[in-house]
């Protein structure tokens, strides 16, 4: 048998009143203080209606340049017929006599907001609870849509999107030394056109199969853990997560991070054949392959192998992730086609909805998110099998949503006495905050390793 709590209906809704009163008085004694919680504390926080305007024409007050005092104050709702909706000028007296200081005026206001965050849950939850009596909705939807309604909620979302622009310039300024840095590749000369991976974008990395976007995918991951510290989510669709494994074993031990731990380099293909009982592994190949699953282990990598993910899924397992970690790094999807259907509608339609989506999350989380996507076959019936934007699978929605667009290529694939042998080209095709241009990268991979060539990249926008 199952217990549901009982709520009383006749109780009244979360609410710290008297955290309302110290904070209006502090702010009516300190001139300094509205400064401190402004930011932090939304009008509509105050469950006092008389509060609320209060705190309002203070605000508007502060906003002009003007002191916040209790006669300043008290003429500003005279003038707008409001003094006697609050209660009259005694009612503001009272809340200054009744403040000795505004030391404490942050945690007050944390206090107010953690109430009208557990009134706006009370209110989410009756919402969910005629979503979920909706079944003409489909499933994943109303679980997207609860799930946004929470999240909504304890991201503390609550003010408009719409900003003056001197704020945008004050926030825009502030985050040159402390707030979602970008963050390098780890590809020095990919950096030089890109800068690197921005938080709110979305980089497509498009080749022929075998061209080398996964492993250049999970080497960028690592460099995104190792330089950075920061936790990746790695969403792979086509191998499993122990096959991925299998490769990150084999990256680690030819990485450069790892060069004092005297690793014997080992190929995932040597480890696929021992599984296949085709060739054993010595002791000495066990006992290297024990000290690099104690290095991954502690890596902070997670990886998702649900073949039929949808993009919601995708956006509540990194915020999942988030909250277990406080940060995310990179996402990456491998890859784009995978999710989208090949049974009835239109598939273009939808992998366009899966682009758009990820973008999305990619600016509602504040995540960089790199997306693989295939190349058309139109390139096998050309001389020149370097890739274009218009070979992208579905390009037109591809190139409107992405950030940055980089096309691989090798030359040994197709012709293999090429001057150019384990050269990977990265055409940055689109590069919205960048320049476009292609990098030459060695590429190993009995390892999947990527190491910088000396020349510099070429840049097109040069």
């Amino acid at each position: 048998m199952q217990f549901s709590p009982q709520i009383d209906s006749n109780s009244l809704p979360p609410q710290n009143i008297d955290a309302e009163e110290s904070i209006l008085g502090g702010i009516l004694l300190d001139p300094e203080a509205l400064a401190r919680v402004e930011q932090m504390l939304v009008p509509q926080a105050f469950y006092v209606q008389a509060h609320e305007q209060i705190y309002e024409a203070a605000i508007a007050l502060y906003s002009q340049g003007k002191p916040t005092d209790l006669m300043t104050v008290t003429t500003w709702l005279a003038d707008r017929n409001l003094l006697d909706k609050v209660g009259g000028s005694s009612k503001l007296a009272n809340l200054v006599s009744r403040t000795v200081s505004a030391v404490n005026i942050d945690r007050y206001a944390e206090l107010v907001m953690e109430k009208y965050c557990r009134r706006q849950l009370i209110s989410t939850g009756h919402e969910i609870a005629e979503l979920g009596y909706d079944t003409a909705s489909e499933l994943d939807s109303v679980l997207e849509s609860s799930e946004q309604k929470v999240f909504s909620i304890s991201r503390q979302r609550l003010m408009s999107a719409t900003e003056h622009n001197s704020e945008i310039t004050l926030n825009a300024f502030n985050q040159l030394e402390r707030n979602l840095p970008i963050y390098q590749t780890g590809v020095s000369s990919l950096d030089h056109l890109i800068v690197g991976f921005e938080p709110g974008t979305l980089t497509i990395l498009a080749g022929r199969p075998s061209m080398g976007k996964s492993y250049l995918a999970n080497f960028l991951a690592f460099q995104m853990m190792l330089q950075h510290s920061m936790p990746v989510l790695f969403f792979s669709l086509e191998m499993t997560k122990q096959q991925l494994a299998y490769r990150q074993w084999s990256l680690i031990s030819v990485l450069d991070q790892y060069r004092s731990l005297n690793l014997t380099p080992i190929q995932s293909s040597r480890i696929r054949k021992y599984r296949a009982l085709l060739e054993p592994l010595t002791n000495k190949e066990v006992e290297n392959i024990a000290k690099i699953v104690g290095i991954a282990a502690d890596l902070p990598l997670y990886i998702n192998d649900n073949r039929s993910i949808m993009v919601s899924s995708i956006a509540s397992e990194c915020r999942q992730v988030l909250a277990k970690e406080g940060k995310l790094g990179l996402v990456i999807i491998d890859y784009l086609q995978m999710m989208a259907s090949e049974i009835g509608g239109n598939r273009s339609y939808e992998l366009g909805d899966v682009a758009r989506g990820l973008y999305k999350i990619a600016g509602d989380l504040k995540v960089p998110i790199l997306a693989l996507s295939q190349i058309s076959r139109a390139v096998e019936g050309r001389n020149n099998k370097r890739p274009t934007i218009a070979d992208l699978s579905q390009s037109g929605i591809l190139e409107m949503v992405a950030d940055n667009i980089i096309l691989l290529y090798r030359d040994e694939y197709y012709n293999p006495d090429t001057s150019e042998d384990e050269i990977l080209e990265l055409n940055l095709a689109k590069s919205r905050h960048g320049e476009t241009g292609t990098v030459k990268v060695l590429f190993d991979k009995r390892y999947g390793l990527i190491e910088e060539v000396t020349s510099s990249p070429t840049c097109a926008n040069a």
